[in-house]
C-alpha cells in the first residue's frame, strides 16, 4: 500500500506556538534555518528512494526560491502552505484570497509550472472557515489537505466528514490527515507533534490498521521538527511543550517510518495525477 508523505515547509520562528513572541513583521530579524533542515529531509528521502509533497510557505519561496527549485528538481511535489502562516479563520475572505494567490505566484514562478495542492497553516480550515474552499477552487487548486478530523485540539479539527479522501460539493478534492477511529473517537496519526510525543509503536500499529483496510494514509512533518539545535523562545509551558518535545528523536523515527511503510507524493498516492 502506497501512502502520502508531506512536509510543511516553514521555519522555527513562523509557527503558531511562537506567535505571541515573534510576529510576522519580525520574521526578517531571525535566523533562517529552513534551508539546511529541508535539505536534510531531501537527503533522507533520497536515501530511502522516496518522494513526498512539500507544502511550502510563500514567504519561504520568496526568500529562498532556489530551495523550492531543488525540491522540484529532485522529483517531489511542490504545493502551497499559504504566504504568511496566518490562521484561515482569523482572516477575511479578501485577505485569504490575496494570501493564497501571492503564495501560488511565488511557487509557480520558482518552478515554472502549476501547483495543485494547498494546506492551511495549523490545519485551520474548520467549520468556521469552510468558505475558504470556494476561494481555493477559484484560485485554481485541485485539492486541499487542511482537514484534520480530530476533536480535541484548540486550533483545528473537523469531524463532519469522511476520514479518507472525498470531494467537496464545489468539486475540490479533500485529502484529510491520518486518523484511525475506535468507535466514534478518531486517534491522531498524521505526524507532527503527535509523532514526537507518542511512542513509535503507536503509529506503526494503527497505520498498519489503516493499510489493512486497503486505505492509504496522509502523514506530515515540519523541517524544524528535525532541528534540536533551534533557538529556544520563552513561551507558555503548553506551547513550549508542543514545540520542543522530543525534537532529538524525530529524524531517527522518520527513518524507521520510511522503512516500515511505502510513501509517495500526494498526487501519486491518492491517484490524482490523471484528474
Amino acid at each position: 500500500m502506497i501512502n502520502a508523505l508531506s512536509f510543511d515547509i516553514e521555519d522555527w520562528f513562523q509557527v503558531e506556538n511562537l506567535k505571541s513572541k515573534i510576529s510576522f513583521h519580525e520574521w526578517d530579524l531571525h535566523e533562517l534555518r529552513v534551508v539546511e533542515n529541508t535539505e536534510k529531509i531531501l537527503s533522507i528521502l533520497e536515501a530511502a528512494n522516496t518522494k513526498a509533497t512539500f507544502f511550502v510557505l510563500g514567504w519561504i519561496a520568496e526568500k529562498c526560491p532556489d530551495l523550492v527549485r531543488e525540491i522540484h528538481h529532485q522529483g517531489h511535489e511542490v504545493a502551497s502552505h499559504g504566504y504568511s502562516h496566518q490562521l484561515v479563520y482569523d482572516m477575511t475572505e479578501k485577505t485569504f484570497y490575496e494570501d493564497i494567490q501571492r503564495s501560488k505566484s511565488f511557487l509557480e514562478d520558482a518552478i515554472k509550472t502549476k501547483i495543485f495542492g494547498y494546506r492551511a497553516p495549523s490545519f485551520s480550515i474548520t467549520k468556521d472557515s469552510l468558505w475558504a474552499l470556494d476561494l481555493l477552487k477559484r484560485a485554481g487548486f485541485l485539492y486541499d489537505s487542511s482537514i484534520f478530523p480530530v476533536r480535541f485540539h484548540d486550533r483545528y479539527g473537523y469531524t463532519d466528514c469522511k476520514e479518507y479522501p472525498f470531494l467537496w460539493p464545489n468539486g475540490l478534492l479533500e485529502i484529510p490527515l491520518a486518523v484511525y477511529k475506535i468507535g466514534n473517537f478518531p486517534l491522531p496519526l498524521a505526524g507532527g507533534g503527535y509523532f514526537r510525543l507518542l511512542p513509535y509503536q503507536y503509529f506503526k500499529y494503527f497505520l498498519n490498521q489503516i493499510n489493512g483496510l486497503n486505505k492509504s494514509f496522509t502523514f506530515y512533518l515540519h523541517p524544524w521538527e528535525l532541528d534540536n539545535g533551534q533557538p529556544r523562545v520563552k513561551i507558555p509551558f503548553n506551547y513550549r511543550f508542543r514545540h520542543y518535545v522530543n525534537l532529538k528523536y524525530t529524524e531517527k523515527n522518520l527513518n524507521i517510518l520510511l522503512k516500515d511503510f511505502k510513501f509517495e507524493r500526494i498526487m501519486i498516492a491518492h491517484q490524482l495525477e490523471n484528474i
